[in-house]
């Protein structure tokens, strides 16, 4: 009976819903007739002509003033919506009518739509939806000291956003400590230090912490938490803060790779401890997980620097040892250095096993992956390449395959080619990146765009085929070809990642809303009507009169029809019933 009762006043929700959305145009109609009927108790065309009669009094100087404020009103809702436009990407009035009138006119909310019954493969994609829009660790992120300072103290700009610098500090929290931090006060200061938001005070804390460890007294600490047991062993040197001064206070990548160093010997030294001890509780644990992330951060990082120095030999070995002893820890995507490695030294063919491993349907995607591969078969067919031939004997198989891998990587994230083809000015890559947005783009283009250069014809073959995706894909909002929709998160997420003085890529590119456009003409419209008005007073009246005349031969048409259908007495006959 519940159920009975519910699903009927639902139809009848339905039906008041659809009475609103159909039937006003004949409750409109009904009114129109109803003041017809009533047009003479009303008075309706005495009231007109004494109407007409105060308009013919008026002088141009009215019009003119009319017009002018007008134009001045629709001009200041024009700025005011052109700013709203370029800050938040939407129209203010569009917005407004969304949000507040179309509940009241019966629409429905498509956010609120989303109900249980809802399939496997729309659950799926909302998750994929999701991930897209998470923001990820730049796996080639710069130092902040040694390159990011430089920038600064060269151009006077900042290259990180405070939204950027906030999310690495959250990540050195997440990584870099654990609950047992109190127990070591070396820790526990970084453990403090991380969640700093003055450089200085970072700096000056690390070195605080290697202070203490220059004491090598022997201490007694508690094997286990909350327990009488008790050991005396050294005090270990903390790596966390040599990484913190390699990340911030070394000015060269020598001096970061010098301490790197240490905190390798520091670091492995803690993780081989923690690994004995991992088994002996939860606490120990987490000690071991903790140890373990700072030492495959500093290898990481000690490869990225070798690379930087131009041993980038030396750097693939160390990538390829680190990924053989932890195969695990993918959340670092050390791949994507390996491979942007051997790029560098023309290893195509590792660079191909690396993708046959990571280029997989299970794995998430990424520009590096997807242009990577796409640079892989261009190569084989770029320095033959050109569109005139090919227009008239038609693609080969090898030519099909390339032109296809790069419409591929397009999909994924369409902001790269204007980068590698040099079409917009590169920046310092962020230290997080958005997939398949302009971050990406930014981080993937400025270290690649030297190994497209290398490949002969290759930035000539994606300059003649990277527009062709956009035709496959005409709505990539809604739909995509091999890919999920593109995401719309995307320009939120980039404008807070990207510093301000970089011009944030947008895809789709964005349409002037309807609202811009129309005030636009209105103000313009108005405004030449009051300068033909107060130029020409006397041709603007005429001309007013003669448009104000046609528009209203119509309605005027109209009148006259049903005046001669409909009885002259009708209103009387109606008070009599």
């Amino acid at each position: 009976m519940a159920e009975a009762g519910t699903g009927f006043l639902e139809q009848l929700k339905s039906c008041i819903v659809w009475s609103w959305t159909y039937l006003w145009t004949v409750w409109f109609f009904i009114v129109l007739f109803l003041v017809y009927i009533l047009r003479v108790p009303l008075k309706i065309n005495d009231n007109l002509s004494t109407v007409s009669m105060f308009l013919n009094t008026l002088t141009p100087k009215f019009y003119v003033a009319l017009t002018g404020t007008s134009s001045l009103i629709s001009g200041l809702i024009l700025i005011f919506e052109w700013w709203y436009f370029r800050k938040y990407g939407t129209s203010f009035i569009e917005q407004v009518s969304v949000s507040h009138l179309r509940p009241l006119l019966g629409g429905v909310d498509n956010n609120s739509s989303n109900n249980a019954n809802s399939s496997n493969g729309d659950s799926d994609s909302n998750r994929q939806s999701v991930s897209e829009c998470k923001v990820w660790r730049n796996p080639l992120n710069l130092f902040r000291g040694a390159e990011y300072n430089r920038y600064t103290w060269v151009t006077g700009r900042e290259p990180l956003t405070y939204y950027d610098m906030n999310l690495s500090a959250q990540d050195h929290q997440t990584f870099f400590t654990c609950d047992s931090d109190h127990l070591r006060p070396a820790d526990a200061i970084m453990q403090k230090a991380w969640r700093e938001r003055n450089p200085q005070a970072r700096i000056s804390a690390a070195h605080e912490a290697l202070e203490i460890n220059e004491i090598r007294s022997r201490v007694e600490v508690p094997l286990i938490a909350s327990s009488t047991i008790w050991e005396i062993k050294l005090l270990p040197k903390c790596a966390t803060a040599y990484i913190l001064l390699a990340e911030e206070e070394a000015t060269t990548i020598a001096e970061a790779e010098k301490l790197f160093k240490q905190a390798l010997k520091a670091g492995d030294g803690c993780y081989r401890r923690s690994q004995q001890l991992q088994h002996h509780g939860s606490q120990y644990e987490a000690q071991h997980r903790r140890d373990t992330n700072v030492l495959v951060y500093i290898k990481r990082r000690l490869a990225m620097c070798a690379r930087r120095l131009g041993r980038t030999r030396e750097a693939v070995k160390m990538m390829r040892d680190l990924m053989k002893e932890f195969p695990l820890l993918s959340m670092f995507n050390i791949h994507e250095n390996l491979l942007e490695a051997l790029l560098e030294l023309q290893a195509y063919a590792d660079v191909q096993a690396v993708l046959a491993k990571y280029d997989d349907i299970s794995l998430p995607k990424s520009a590096t992956i997807c242009y990577t591969a796409a640079l892989l078969k261009a190569r084989a067919v770029s320095d033959k390449f050109s569109p005139e031939a090919a227009s008239r004997r038609g693609l080969s198989t090898a030519e099909m395959n390339a032109v296809e891998a790069i419409h591929r990587a397009v999909e994924f994230n369409p902001h790269v080619p204007k980068y590698l083809l040099e079409m917009k000015s590169l920046i310092l890559p962020p230290e997080h990146i958005l997939k398949r947005g302009d971050s990406e783009a930014i981080a993937y283009a400025f270290f690649h765009l030297a190994h497209w250069k290398r490949v002969e014809g290759a930035l000539n073959l994606l300059h003649c085929t990277w527009e062709g995706t956009f035709r496959m894909i005409p709505y990539p909002l809604e739909k995509g070809h091999l890919f999920y929709p593109y995401p719309i998160c995307t320009e939120t997420a980039d404008r807070e990642l990207l510093p301000s003085f970089h011009e944030v890529s947008v895809y789709p590119k964005k349409e002037l809303p309807f609202f811009i456009l129309f005030t636009a003409g209105l103000c313009s419209f108005t405004a030449m009507l009051a300068l033909l008005t107060h130029q020409f007073p006397e041709l603007m009246g005429v001309f007013a009169k003669a448009f104000l005349s046609t528009l209203f031969a119509p309605l005027n048409f109209v009148m006259e029809k049903v005046e001669s259908i409909l009885p002259s007495s009708l209103w009387h006959q109606l008070t009599r019933i």
